[in-house]
């Protein structure tokens, strides 16, 4: 078996928060938005990671690119750890992780045509390419994700959210990555919209050999690019497996709620099924419960929970879960 392109170990992130004004007796707290996170990508595989909004996901991706610092563990990336690096070193990795982020329009620049936009990296990373070949180079990769050659003296208001998104992903790809991270690349575009970029992620990936880290807050489209997916509450992994395992058989109650909550297609079905909504609201990660994070809204939490946090276990092939009664319905 090979090794992995990304192995991830006990990976950890704290945010130190200040007392506030006025109480600077107060001891200083720390905000664990992230803590012991473990995982493994190899290539050409994709790993879904999916929760609500304020569960950690996202500062776990700006950890890996090093956009906010990491506390703690490895990521050990072709076995150099990219948390132990510097600038410079990160710089010799920066074209082969790139970035995809949730918000299309924003991520552009507004004073910058489309062809500018997507050469930039080239200009960054080769800035001796002859500006025929960056034009041509800028093209084919327009074309692959579905943008038109007219496109390219456009400027990002011109575009719609979806073709805004094009944009992005050919300007991850035209330095030939070999991870893409998407952080929620659909959840701002429209359902029609969001299939069509999914199905385009899915195609880039087959074709191109790549891996991909996608997340999202809705289970129901993770599943569809998924080969494993990684189910995150409040900074820790509740659950982490095979996508159709996970999907068929969850073993933890907060992924049997996320699957409970995503739509179904056929209204009529939607209709009339029972709702089996989340009780209560999200802990603050500044004052997390004890044990299981996830008991003061688990529908089947016992008294044990509160005494001690568990660990994920295996069910057998790879499945693993963070609740000693998993096995529970």
């Amino acid at each position: 078996m090979s090794a992995p392109l990304l192995s991830v170990r006990d990976l950890s992130v704290g945010f130190p928060v200040r007392p506030r004004e006025g109480r600077p007796w107060a001891p200083a707290r720390t905000l664990r938005a992230v803590e012991g996170v473990s995982f493994d990508l190899g290539t050409g595989e994709t790993l879904g990671i999916v929760g609500e909004s304020g569960s950690g996901k996202s500062t776990l991706a700006r950890a890996l690119i090093g956009t906010v610092p990491a506390s703690g563990g490895r990521a050990l990336w072709r076995g150099e750890d990219l948390l132990s690096m510097g600038p410079a070193e990160r710089h010799r990795h920066r074209r082969d992780i790139q970035m995809i982020f949730q918000d299309p329009l924003a991520a552009l620049n507004p004073r910058m045509t489309a062809e500018a936009i997507i050469g930039e990296p080239l200009v960054t990373h080769e800035p001796r390419l002859p500006r025929a070949e960056l034009r041509t180079r800028v093209g084919e990769i327009m074309e692959r994700v579905g943008l038109l050659p007219g496109h390219l003296n456009r400027y990002p208001h011109e575009f719609s959210g979806g073709q805004c998104q094009r944009i992005n992903i050919a300007r991850a790809l035209i330095v030939q990555p070999r991870l893409l991270i998407c952080d929620e690349p659909v959840s701002a575009l429209d359902t029609s919209v969001q299939a069509q970029i999914i199905n385009l992620l899915r195609d880039l990936k087959r074709d191109l050999g790549l891996s991909l880290i996608f997340i999202a807050h809705d289970l129901s489209v993770v599943k569809h690019i998924s080969d494993r997916i990684m189910v995150f509450y409040l900074g820790r992994v509740m659950e982490y497996a095979a996508a159709r395992d996970l999907v068929a058989r969850p073993r933890h109650p907060y992924s049997r709620a996320l699957i409970a909550a995503a739509p179904i297609p056929d209204p009529a079905v939607e209709r009339g099924r029972r709702s089996e909504a989340l009780r209560g609201e999200l802990p603050s990660p500044l004052a997390p419960p004890s044990g299981c994070v996830f008991r003061t809204r688990c529908p089947v939490a016992r008294a044990a929970c509160a005494e001690e946090r568990p660990v994920l276990r295996d069910f057998g092939g790879d499945h693993l879960a963070a609740c000693p009664f998993g096995g529970d319905s």
